[in-house]
Order: C-alpha cells, then structure tokens, then sequence
C-alpha cells in the first residue's frame, strides 16, 4: 500500500476510536448492566467466587483455604462436649458395648443421609440456610429463620459452658488444687470442716458453692456471680475474634481448636491404661447387655444422639458447605466426618471409663479399709466370733476378693442382726454403675478423679483446656449458622453483624450466670433445641424429597459430583429417613409428656439434689422457647402462601451466574422460561449448574454454544450478534 493510503487509513482509524470514545461516554446505566452481564470464561482464578445478589459491587465469596481446614471446621462443629459427656453415659445405661449396635444401624439410617443431604444443598446453591431454603421453596424459606432462632438459643447457653471451662482452667494452675480438699471454718473457739462439704464431696461442694454458688431454686435469682459473669465475657471475645472474618480467621483456628482435643483424649487413654484399676472401668464398660437391646427408649436415645452428634439442623452444616467449590465430593465428606464423630465418642468413652475405673477403684478401697475397722471393732467388743474369720485373711491388708468373702461369712451368719452392723458391700461394679453425664461428669467425677493423678494440676489444665476448645469448636459452626443466612440474605457487613450478635448474646446470656443460672441453662437444653430441631430437619427431608422431588435433586447431584450417589440415599430420603424422623418426634413429645416438667435444684443445707417442678412462670418460658424457635416456619408459608409481601425485588428468582459470580438481572425478561433468571418458582427448576467451561463466544464464530446447563444467558446472546446496528448499541 502506498505512503499516502497509510496515512490516510491511520487518520481513519484515529475518527474511528474517537466516535467510539464518544459513544461509550454516553451510554447509560443499562449499557454497564449489559456489559457486566457477560458469561464468560472458564477461568481458574475466579470460578469459585461470587457476589451477594443485590450488590452493585462483586464482592468475592470467601472459601476454604484448603480441604483439610473445610474438613476440621465440620469435625470441630460436629465433634462437641456431648461426645465426651453425652455418649460414655448413653453407653453404660443402655447395654455398654451393645448399645453401639442401635447407634451405627441408626447412623446409617437417619445420620449419614441427612447430613449428606445438608452437605449437598449448601454446596449447591452456595447460600446459608435461609438462601437455601428459599431456593427450594420460598414457602418453606421459614425453615431457615427456624434454624437460625435455635442456633441463638443454643449459642446462649453453649457459650455459658465454655465459660464454666475458663474457670476451671484458670483455677488448674495451683497445687494442690483447689477442689481437692474441703475448706475449714474457723470460729472463736475451733476449726471444722465446712458442714456443706463434709455432707457431700470436696469436688462437689467447690462445683455448686465456690464456682456457681448456686441458689436453692430457680426463683431464687440471688445476683450476678461475678466470676462467672467475667469468664462468659471472656468466652464471647474469643468466639467474636475468632468470627469477625468468617471463615477466614475461623479456617485457621480450627487447625488448633479441632486437632487439640485429640491430642489431649490420647494422652489421657494412654495414661488412664496405666492407672490401677482403668481396665475395671472398660471392661464394665464393654460388657455387653443384649436384653437392654430389645427395649424401645434405646432405640429412641440412639437417635436422639445420632441426631445430635452430627448437628443436624443448626444450619452450620450448610454454611461450612456453602464455602466449597461445587465439585467437591460432599458424599465423601459425609461418610468421613461421620465416622470421625463415632470413633471419637468411642475414644471418649474408652477414657472416661479408664479414669471412672481408676476413681471406683479409690473410693472401693476406702470402703474396705473403713469396713474392716469395722469388723475388727466388731472383734473386739465381742458381737462377732474369731472363728468366723478364715485363717489366711489380713486386715491390716486386705484385699478386695478377701474382704468379699468375709462379708458374705458375715452375712449369712448373722442373718437376723446384719443390718445393725453397719457393713457395707464393697463392690466396684456398684460405684461404675453410678451413672453421670454433662456437668456431672466433667466438674464433679472426672475432676475428683484427676485429684488423684500424679501431677494432677497439669491434668486439670489439659482436660479443661479441652473442653474448651472441643465448645469453641461447636460455637463457630453454630454461629456460622446465625451470620452466613443473615448476611446472605439482608447484605450487611459480616464484621458488623458478628459484633452486634455477640454483644447481644453476651448481655442475654447474663441470666445464665445468676446465681440460679444453672436451672436456666437446663432449661434452655431440655425445651429450646429438641423438639424445633426434629421438625426442621423433618421439613427439610420433606422440602427435598416431596416438594423440590427426589428424582430432580439425584440429577443434580449427578450433575455436582461427576457420578450418581447410590440409590440407597433415594430410598433413604424418599421413605426411611421421614418415617423414622417422625417415630423419633413422637416420641419426644410422648416422653416430654410423661417426665414431669422440672430440674434438680442443689440444697444448701441438706447438701444435695432435689428434683423441684417448675413454676407457672417458668412453664411459661420453656413453651414460648419451643414455640419461638418453630414460628418462623408458619410464619414466613402464610405470608408467601397469601403473597402479603411484595417479594419479586431481591429474591433469589431475580439472580443470574457469570464468571462464578452473582449479579441482578431483571426479573421479566424474556427468553427461556426455565431459566432461573426469569423468575420462576425455584422449587420448579433444578438447581443452577455452575459448568467450568462457561465462556464468550468469539465474533464472527458460525454457531453459539450453550452454557452447560443448555441454556444461553442474556448478555452472552447479545454479544454474539456482530450485525447489531449501532442503534441498538
């Protein structure tokens, strides 16, 4: 091309790029919509983000850092106090090692199922619970709000726990420790050991007198326990510091707070397995009870602890979940992590009864030694016969076989005047079946037990330190479960959020460190999770199975996985998960109904429980706990059944994908009436399918390829029409 022609096609171009400068300076709102509306890419770096619907700015959704730290965050949350205090004891009461058989056979059934289900709906949809349940059904969105009431209840009380925790590692650190003995009094004239103490155990008595300083009724309100009330604000700033970012400062934690505790539950079997008499205490453990097998309330616990364990419900299940790339293997993650739940609360148990066994063996030999003074006192005043004690026994070294036989001498004997001697039956098997669970176990059992450890200070820091760590674990998946649907669905700064719902808890949850506040923390943990939690996971299996269809979500999960889940799961969630659910719900209410209404109130001057029924006031405030944490379920159907709110700005009907990100779109646009972005009933539609191989079209390319889901998206289309006029630009 000659000289001239360059020059002249250069000032061409230049006109060319300023017309265009001029009319992309004067393009409107609309045009930046267009443009940002784009499908593209399959880009690597930002496939896994997304921005909250609504926002005029993409905010990246926060992920995992890793699996490792996603699979620790659903071990800590899952993993709680009630493997430590809750199994051991459902365990011993219901058969020992047969009971193990009704908890897998039930794991199967309703454990494994449902929190797969739950793992599923959060990865999907990439939403916290009220997002997902909205999704599925927005007359059902109530679900969500459900889950979010009874994971605050359960945060009020939880952290009050973690707080008791505190106190008692902060109080570790001296030897002796403090509950190992009794205090004294002292007066004008003598010293004598505090009367409440002497009555009950020196471990007792620090646990209701020194610690909770416990008032003899729920009525009895008595002040703030100070102490108390400083170690429940401690554990709220660790809880609001360690969720301020999310998972981002949370993920990092739980590489601690969730490895700690195994850690720790190790170095105790090691060292229980040492102790004289640990297998006494596992043996009676393992023993197996297969009558106890046969009876209905085994069955119905088992359940209940299934339940439970994995924390179904809470909605942290499906906010952990909602941070995963969509093609993580969820069912993988469901067999492991419940399986880990189960072989904890096995290692669990085989502790505590190692330690419970080593306690028992203490308190029988304390039994024998005080019986044979007895019995020799006995010798000496002439109301029993040498010639009824064999030759070879010792008493000044008496075993325990040794001392049996005696007894059993003695008894048959003097048949008639046995029970005014005064002796007692000396039997290790009649201190481990003793049973005791929650508070019971870990401040009162198992820290007498630890009294009698070499170096029981560094003990006692372990295992409350453990404690401490194995709640902090549970409150970060229960209140992920609080702020992930709050700020998924209202666009409020996370920061802020966490903030303002550990300020509020804190000061709600000052009626648990009154001096009556442990009857309130019973309270809370009989009637405000229970019952709610049952029925939202009932309706949760309904809402999947019934009303979004069965058949519908297996595609899907085809579609997320890479491969179809077995179709034990269909059957499960199509007809056995709901029926046993509803067994399980019934069977609440009839044993809610048939246990009288009532807590175990500690009597100062008698020195021990005593079961009180509840007044009418606090009748009164365990039915509103149940009705509160389920309203929102009737609640949110009425109002989007009768339509009472205009709900067609800011749903989820009015939500499009690009690049992995949200953006609005405009609810009545035309085109493909199954898409999502048209603002169909989402329980109408599957769920959306975020392919890796979303891209733009080049122009000029002779065809237009879909999106992998078969359907175009709006600004893809228009960008794919090199013969638009300018117009319409």
């Amino acid at each position: 091309m000659p000289k001239n022609s360059k020059v002249v096609k250069r000032e061409l171009d230049d006109e060319v790029i300023e017309s265009v400068k001029d009319l992309l300076s004067n393009e409107d709102s609309a045009d930046d919509s267009f443009k940002k509306s784009e499908l593209l890419v399959d880009d690597q770096e930002h496939k896994d983000v997304d921005v909250e619907e609504g926002s005029d700015v993409e905010d990246e959704r926060p992920a995992w850092n890793s699996k490792l730290q996603y699979i620790l965050a659903q071990v800590g949350f899952s993993v709680g106090l009630g493997n430590v205090w809750r199994f051991p004891y459902l365990c011993q009461k219901n058969g020992g090692g047969a009971y193990l058989v009704p908890y897998l056979i039930l794991l199967m059934i309703i454990g494994i199922p449902l929190f797969f289900l739950e793992l599923s709906v959060g990865q999907r949809i990439r939403r916290g619970s009220i997002g997902v349940w909205n999704y599925i059904s927005p007359t059902l969105g109530g679900i969500g709000f459900a889950s979010c009431v009874v994971c605050f209840f359960v945060a009020l009380y939880y952290n009050v726990i973690i707080g008791w925790s505190l106190f008692y590692f902060s109080q570790s650190f001296q030897h002796p420790l403090p509950w190992d003995q009794c205090p004294l009094v002292k007066n004008i004239s003598h010293t004598f050991v505090e009367p409440e103490c002497e009555k009950s155990s020196a471990t007792t008595y620090y646990w209701y007198r020194e610690a909770l300083n416990i008032s003899n009724s729920l009525s009895e309100s008595g002040g703030l326990n100070w102490k108390m009330t400083l170690c429940l604000l401690a554990a709220w700033i660790l809880v609001c510091l360690a969720m301020i970012k999310g998972i981002q400062s949370s993920g990092k934690i739980m590489y601690f707070s969730s490895l700690f505790p195994y850690v720790v539950l190790i170095c105790f079997l090691v060292r229980g397995l040492l102790l004289n008499g640990s297998m006494d205490g596992i043996r009676h453990m393992f023993t197996p009870k297969l009558e106890i097998m046969l009876e209905p309330k085994v069955w119905r616990e088992a359940a209940t602890q299934v339940f439970f364990a994995l924390g179904l419900g809470f909605g942290g299940v499906i906010a952990f979940s909602s941070y995963n790339k969509r093609d993580n293997n969820c069912h993988f993650d469901a067999v492991l992590v419940s399986f880990i739940n189960f072989f904890t609360s096995v290692l669990a148990t085989l502790v505590v009864f190692a330690v419970l066994g080593f306690k028992a063996n203490i308190i029988n030999e304390k039994c024998i030694t005080q019986n044979s003074e007895k019995i020799l006192n006995l010798l000496k005043i002439g109301n029993l016969s040498q010639d009824m004690i064999p030759h070879h026994i010792n008493f000044s070294s008496i075993t325990g076989d040794d001392y049996n036989l005696v007894y059993d001498i003695i008894q048959k004997v003097k048949e008639e005047e046995f029970p005014a001697l005064g002796l007692k039956s000396c039997q290790i098997e009649d201190e481990l079946n003793k049973a005791v669970q929650g508070t019971g176990l870990a401040f009162i059992a198992f820290t007498e037990a630890m009294t009698h450890f070499p170096a029981s200070p560094f003990w006692s820091v372990m295992f409350f330190l453990m404690l401490v760590n194995l709640g902090l674990g549970s409150m970060f998946g229960t209140i992920e479960g609080i702020i992930t649907p709050i700020v998924d669905t209202f666009k409020v700064r996370k920061e802020i959020l966490t903030v303002i719902c550990c300020l509020v808890a804190f000061l709600i949850g000052l009626i648990f460190v009154q001096r009556s506040g442990n009857y309130f923390v019973t309270m809370f943990d009989d009637y405000s999770a229970t019952l709610p939690l049952l029925i939202v996971v009932i309706l949760e299996n309904i809402a999947i199975s019934q009303v979004y269809g069965i058949d519908k979500f297996m595609e899907d999960l085809k579609d997320m996985l890479g491969f179809s889940p077995n179709q034990y799961y269909y059957y499960m969630w199509k007809y056995v998960s709901p029926v046993v659910l509803l067994f399980l719900l019934v069977a609440s209410i009839v044993q809610m109904g048939l246990s009288p209404p009532g807590y175990n109130a500690w009597i100062e001057e008698k020195a021990t429980e005593e079961f009180l029924s509840y007044p009418p006031w606090g009748m009164i405030v365990c039915i509103s706990l149940m009705i509160l944490a389920i309203l929102p379920v009737p609640i949110v159907f009425i109002v989007r059944r009768c339509n009472l709110i205009d709900d067609s700005s800011g749903s989820l009907a009015a939500v499009s994908y690009k690049r992995g990100r949200i953006i609005k779109e405009p609810v009545n646009l035309e085109g493909d009436d199954a898409s999502l972005i048209h603002g169909k009933i989402p329980s109408e539609l599957p769920s959306p399918n975020f392919g890796k191989n979303i891209y733009r079209k080049q122009t000029g390319s002779p065809t237009l390829d879909t999106a992998p889901n078969g359907r175009y998206g709006i600004g893809y289309l228009m960008a794919d029409m090199p013969d638009m006029p300018e117009s319409d630009l």
